[in-house]
This record gives C-alpha cells, structure tokens and sequence, in this order.
C-alpha cells in the first residue's frame, strides 16, 4: 500500500491528480504549492529563545531535547517559513476506517507529528481507535509529547519511534543497526495525575548521555559498553562503544519491533538506513514515527474508566514498601511534578547548552537565549 508525497505532484500543475492502486481513493491530496498550513505557527525569527518555545508547546522539554532541535538551526531546509508551511503537503487516507499515512517531506518532525496527533485524535472520536503513520519525517522530541495530546480528549495516546541515530547493535553484534527506538503511552485518569509512560528501549536514551557529557558527568555503569564488552563510564567516549538495551535481549527485541512498525511499516529508514543526524545535517533522514490514539469512550463508560484508574493508581502507590523506600511512584509521576514546576520557575539549561545555543544564535544572527 502505498502513500502520495509531494513528489507525487508535478509543481506546476497542483491540480494534477494522484495515481493510487485501484479501490483506494485519497481523501486530501494537496500539492506542495497550494498546502494550507492547518493553524500552524510559523517560529518567531526575532529570537532563539522564541522559535524553541514555539516548536516545544506546554514546556514539555528539558535542555536535552532543546540540543536535539539544534540540527534543525542548522539546516535552512527544515524550518524555513516555506518548509513549514509546506509541513505533511500531501496526507493521503485510504478511506476513514483505514490507517493514516503523513509524508512530512522532510518538514521538522514537530510539526509533523503534531499534525499526525491532530489527525488520529480527530479519526478515533468517530471510529473509536485510529494508527497514523510518518514518513519523511524528522526527530520529534520527546515522545510523551504526542501521547499526553490524547489526554486532553479523554483518549489514550500511543507513541512509537525510530531514533535519530543508530547507537545499538543487534543482540551479540557489533554493528550499530538500530537506535533508542523510543515508547510512549499516556492514560487518563480522574483526580490522579495521568498514567504517562515515555521510555528508550535502551538502559538510557542517548540524549541522556550527551546531558552528561555537557554537564562534565560521569555515567551510571549499566549505560553503555565498548566494543570489548567492558563498562564505559565517560560519556566523551561513547563513540566508543555502544548503549545497552533495556532487559538484555528483550530490549533488542522491543527496539526492532518498534523500528518495524514506525519505520518499515511506513516505508521510513530503518536499520543501516538511518542517519546520524548529530553529524550529517544535510542528508535527508527519513524519519519514521507512529501514534495510534484509543478513545475508552467506545468501550464502556469514560467516567467509569477513570475513575478505576484512580483506584489502580492509589492500590499502587500504597503498596507496602520495601525498607528505605519513601514513596512508590506511577510513570509520569515526577514529571508531571517537574512540568509544573517548569511552568512556574523555568525550565534549567545546562551552562555549556546555553553557549551552544547563543553561539548558534550568532551565526544566525538572532538574539541570544537571556537568564530569567
């Protein structure tokens, strides 16, 4: 099955009709030059401070993913007002009780997968559960990001991701053939805060370990591990070795699961396919991502629902604890905890981000970042 792009569409003739395999009919297939930009805000350019606010809504980041947006800076292509503007120029739906298939035309993944949320939220109101997938895609950011968007409808947001960068080898290899390969789920609740789950199949994603390297860190044995199998400690290394996967095998196994059904699935990179877009930050990446959005609305009750998930969350934060245990803690817990504290205090950035990214702004000759 297959989706129309932008390149499907001849630039001088936006009228011209998209060819697809017979018994499907495209729903919206808008060509590039006459793509309406659906609401979304185009990045203030006064400021770098103002144009990572506009791609990071609800201050739902920490300085890791603000480093993550730097390749965008630094490549034209991705967040020119007219690339923007041109953001999932053809989306193509294989009739409304079928999946979802967003060509981002190499736009910034934000705002793709904004969009692709928008849509499987809009799908799964009338149809109960909707998949959306990308492609051409670009790094996202974190992945609760698209998850907890569901929440707000009373829906359950699912994410999956291929990562940016290829820093696990298979189970027993050598070769870096698959990424963090980033999960995300987000459940509501009633009076509880919401059951958000946002996890790497790796011990640690990688943006933690570039964290580490800017604060002047030391990792946790368990991260990662050189090529001889032996503990790597010093995150200036890392290009020596490789990161663990969560649970051994199992986590390999997760990692190319997701990979499958984020990439493959959409006809994204996957495998020696993917670029490392921490150095090349002109190749396009293809970037694969899925959400599937479940409204518990279309099985039983929605209040009855939430009102069971607050009981499952409280059976579980009052479990007996084990000796030096203070508190047992849901997913999402501590981070909805810090989010509101970002919102009332700022959110911290490490010393050696704020002088990447006010050496960026210079390049671009914008305002640097300032300390509230």
């Amino acid at each position: 099955m297959r989706g129309a792009s932008a390149r499907d569409f001849d630039s001088d003739c936006p009228e011209k009709q998209v060819t697809t395999r017979p018994g499907y009919r495209p729903l919206v297939t808008t060509a590039p030059d006459s793509y309406h930009p659906l609401n979304i805000s185009h990045p203030p350019a006064a400021t770098l401070g103002g144009f990572f606010n506009s791609m990071t809504p609800n201050l739902q980041i920490e300085y890791r993913a603000i480093d993550a947006l730097l390749p965008y800076a630094r490549n034209p292509r991705t967040h020119s007002p007219a690339q923007i503007a041109k953001i999932a120029a053809s989306i193509v739906e294989f009739g409304w009780t079928q999946p979802i298939l967003v060509d981002g035309d190499n736009g910034m993944g934000h705002l793709v997968m904004k969009r692709a949320t928008e849509l499987a939220i809009q799908k799964a109101k009338s149809s109960g559960i909707a998949w959306v997938g990308s492609r051409l895609s670009n790094h996202a950011g974190p992945a609760s990001l698209y998850a907890r968007m569901a929440l707000k409808h009373d829906m359950i947001g699912l994410y999956f991701a291929v990562g940016n960068a290829n820093h696990l080898p298979p189970w027993g290899g050598l070769d870096m053939l698959l990424s963090t390969n980033p999960i995300a789920a987000a459940i509501p609740s009633l009076n509880e805060a919401p059951i958000v789950l946002d996890m790497a199949t790796t011990v640690a994603a990688y943006g933690k370990v570039k964290a580490k390297a800017q604060r002047g860190e030391m990792m946790p044995e368990g991260w990662m591990i050189d090529r001889q199998g032996k503990p790597l400690l010093d995150p200036t290394k890392s290009e020596e070795g490789f990161l663990l996967p969560i649970g051994g095998y199992k986590g390999y196994g997760l990692s190319l699961v997701v990979g499958i059904l984020a990439g493959t699935l959409n006809g994204a990179a996957m495998g020696s396919q993917v670029i490392d877009f921490n150095k090349d930050f002109s190749t396009t990446t293809n970037t694969g991502q899925a959400i599937a959005v479940i409204d518990p609305a279309a099985f039983g009750d929605i209040l009855e629902f939430k009102q069971n998930v607050d009981r499952l969350v409280r059976e579980l934060r009052e479990a007996e604890r084990m000796p030096g245990v203070d508190r047992i803690w849901l997913p999402g817990e501590q981070s909805h905890l810090r989010r509101i504290d970002n919102q009332k205090h700022g959110v911290l950035l490490a010393p050696g981000l704020v002088k990447q990214l006010n050496d960026l702004a210079s390049q671009l000759q914008i305002d640097a970042i300032s300390p509230l």
